[in-house]
């Protein structure tokens, strides 16, 4: 692992320090970096589109219906994963773990077709292993401020007084606190004059079965003026990312390869864009990947010792959906 980051630090900086546009695509263990110029991103092997920065024709999207049948992990072994993470947390081992798991997909759908149906704000297809359609910004930098857009809490958008639920509710506030207070020191290890421009706003989200509501805040600090020729010192001391891993980040990553049932791959790793100036990167959640068994979806939430087993085994649930139908701020 280690060879691993000395490349993507190594590569990214000297990308950045030359000014050269380029994109990166990072797994969650480190193990598969993908770091081409910009001009050099083969769309036989990687489609993007990041915040309308794209790599392809638009395609019309499949005029069929869509079939989309869930088989999520089981109740009994999710509760077990969540009462060995409640466990850890009683120790004070962990403040929040983000739990996830795979649930089984059958689909009438390809990978590609839901790359071109899909609306995100990160969206990407690559060699037919997986597509990703993320909502979740992990850091843009702009004129040498870097932001982090921290998303934590959801809610079922139909359910009376949803809003004002999602914000006022105990378990969901503390998760949220932690996240954010998780990035402020991320960002401060490698900015200055951290401050939180915008607390707990919401994002109305759109699926292909419901609406739901979700809770992000902006947090933002001042990088010193050479920091693109560290663009891999920066992402590297700041990867995973907070809002997928939890609190304290080390040991959480320890109790989460012990939880969870196999490694994540690039689910829950980043995606991202250095133009020559400024970055755009965002988290790969949102996760359909294809594999041996078949297709599957990756999801999970914020666990922390408010939690209940069942309503964290519904928010997996919830959270597994493609957004054919837009998206918009509240």
């Amino acid at each position: 692992m280690e060879n691993k980051r000395k490349y993507i630090r190594s590569e990214m900086n000297r990308l950045g320090e030359g000014r050269t546009p380029f994109l990166f695509l990072l797994d969650f263990e480190l193990q598969e970096p993908y770091i081409v110029p910009l001009n050099q991103a083969n769309p036989e092997e990687i489609l993007f589109d990041l915040n309308g920065v794209k790599n392809f024709e638009p395609e019309k999207a499949p005029d069929k219906k869509l079939e989309f049948h869930i088989e999520p992990v089981s109740k009994p072994e999710y509760c077990r994963a969540f009462e060995k993470v409640q466990e850890e947390l009683r120790y004070g081992n962990s403040f929040l773990l983000n739990l996830t798991f795979p649930s089984k997909i059958t689909t009438n759908y390809s990978l590609k077709e839901f790359f071109h149906a899909a609306k995100a704000r990160y969206k990407i297809w690559f060699k037919d292993r997986f597509v990703s359609f993320s909502p979740e910004t992990f850091v843009q930098i702009q004129n040498g401020i870097i932001r982090s857009f921290p998303m934590k809490g959801t809610i079922d958008a139909r359910l009376p007084d949803a809003r004002k639920k999602l914000i006022e509710s105990k378990k969901e506030k503390a998760e949220h606190f932690t996240i954010v207070d998780l990035i402020r020191n991320d960002l401060s290890t490698v900015a200055q004059n951290i401050r939180v421009k915008r607390f707990q706003y919401i994002d109305h989200i759109h699926t292909h079965k419901n609406e739901i509501l979700q809770m992000s805040s902006e947090i933002e600090g001042q990088l010193p003026e050479d920091f693109n020729e560290h663009l891999g010192d920066i992402f590297l001391s700041m990867l995973p990312a907070g809002s997928i891993s939890g609190a304290p980040k080390k040991k959480t990553l320890e109790i989460i390869s012990e939880a969870e049932t196999d490694r994540r791959g690039f689910y829950t790793g980043i995606i991202g864009m250095f133009d020559g100036k400024d970055v755009d990167s965002g988290v790969l959640i949102r996760y359909l990947e294809k594999t041996k068994k078949g297709m599957i979806f990756r999801s999970g939430g914020g666990i922390t010792a408010l939690s209940q087993c069942e309503e964290e085994y519904d928010e997996l649930i919830q959270k597994i959906y493609v957004p054919f139908t837009g998206k918009h701020t509240i």
